[in-house]
């Protein structure tokens, strides 16, 4: 086998999406090119400055403990990244895009202030406060159990659909309403106030406020979790994306993390753009992605998904491959310790899987058609290499 370079890789399903592999300040100058005026949604989940380095469990026989990122910049280099990722932001926003901008107490004061200077005071809309309810209390000042979510326009000329993330009031009786029961037998609940009566019924819709305390912070054995460190639900996605995009519409993610964002908007028919400095990100997008989408069909190119970036270095590759007439037939070596691997071809520098596995176990095989003469592998620290056979 012999090591090659390769500049990305496309898949059949998971999109339509673009995962580039590299720091947000950095990768924006090549994004503005692209999708300048063009962005529905941008949701940012940056590092809320706790000068803490956050790790991860790898899965699999052989589990390690991983970095996957650093949350390490000083105030001034914090303030200068952000103020380079919301200008291009701004820039890549429609006219009717919106922004929402993920922090909590410890940058949300000066991050408003540096959105009210790119924004304007008249785009911001809404400070909203997710609540939640998770372990350990403190005794020397009151728990901080709640986050920050800065919500700025573009312009006026927003896209917002409240209804869309609505939900039926249903039968639980609220605010000292009386029930009743219609003529047809429906269940309605009213209440009297300045001289009206105000009647709603179980189906009218009830519309969340600027305090989300209906949205759980995931949980240790949580079935959502991924193993990232500070993974958002995906129910919070859900409903930004929902209010303020629209099916076909692209949303974009520059910190991607554990691929929340891409993972809801791929699931809501959006498309999607994302990017993160860390190789772990880039697994957990892959193996997310690719375990919702089973099956799909080789003529039906609109539900690709990219992959751009710079290759780590992989010393070996765990693997041993034979070629014959009818097919190639890879193994696992007994010593590896491989998350991820996919046989396929490279077209123009891309690299095209025809068939994967993640956590693959010692003697494991994986066959393909003779053409199909690449090898990938991918280690738990995110490292991969390719390697033509």
């Amino acid at each position: 086998m012999e090591r090659i370079t390769l500049k990305g890789e496309r898949h059949a399903c998971g999109g339509p999406g673009q995962f580039i592999l590299g720091r947000a300040e950095d990768v924006c100058p090549m994004l503005l090119q692209s999708y300048a005026g063009q962005v529905q949604l941008i949701y940012l989940d940056p590092p809320f400055g706790t000068g803490d380095t956050f790790t991860m469990q790898s899965g699999g026989k052989k589990s390690v403990t991983i970095p996957t990122y650093a949350d390490t910049l000083n105030a001034d280099a914090y303030l200068a990244m952000m103020r380079a990722v919301l200008l291009a932001c701004y820039e890549m926003l429609s006219e009717d895009g919106s922004l929402y901008l993920h922090v909590d107490y410890r940058k949300s004061a000066v991050l408003r202030v540096l959105l009210d200077e790119i924004f304007g005071e008249k785009n911001f809309v809404n400070e909203i406060i997710w609540a939640y309810k998770s372990g350990g209390r403190s005794t020397k000042h009151y728990s901080r159990k709640h986050d920050n979510i800065l919500f700025y326009r573009k312009s006026p000329k927003q896209y917002f659909d409240i209804q869309s993330i609505g939900v039926p009031r249903g039968p639980v009786r609220r605010n000292h309403m009386k029930r009743g029961v219609d003529d047809l037998g429906r269940v309605y609940y009213s209440i009297r106030a300045n001289g009206k009566t105000y009647t709603y019924d179980e189906d009218t819709l009830v519309y969340p406020s600027d305090v989300w305390d209906d949205i759980e912070h995931l949980h240790q054995r949580d079935p959502e979790r991924t193993g990232y460190s500070t993974q958002k639900p995906e129910a919070l996605l859900r409903r930004i994306i929902g209010a303020s995009s629209r099916p076909g519409d692209l949303v974009m993610d520059l910190f991607s993390g554990s691929g929340t964002t891409a993972a809801v908007a791929a699931k809501m028919d959006r498309a999607w753009v994302a990017a993160d400095a860390s190789p772990i990100a880039l697994c957990m997008l892959r193996k997310r992605l690719l375990g919702a989408h089973q099956e799909f069909s080789l003529f039906d190119t609109s539900h690709a998904m990219a992959f751009t970036y710079e290759l780590g270095d992989l010393a070996a590759s765990g693997m041993t491959a034979k070629k014959t007439e009818s097919s190639i037939c890879a193994s696992v070596q007994e010593d590896a310790a491989l998350r991820y691997v996919a046989l396929g071809h490279d077209e123009n520098g891309i690299f095209l899987p025809a068939t994967h596995t993640f956590f693959p176990k010692a003697g494991d095989t994986l066959r393909a058609a003779p053409q199909e003469n690449v090898l990938q592998a991918v280690d738990a620290y995110g490292r991969q290499g390719f390697w033509s056979l």
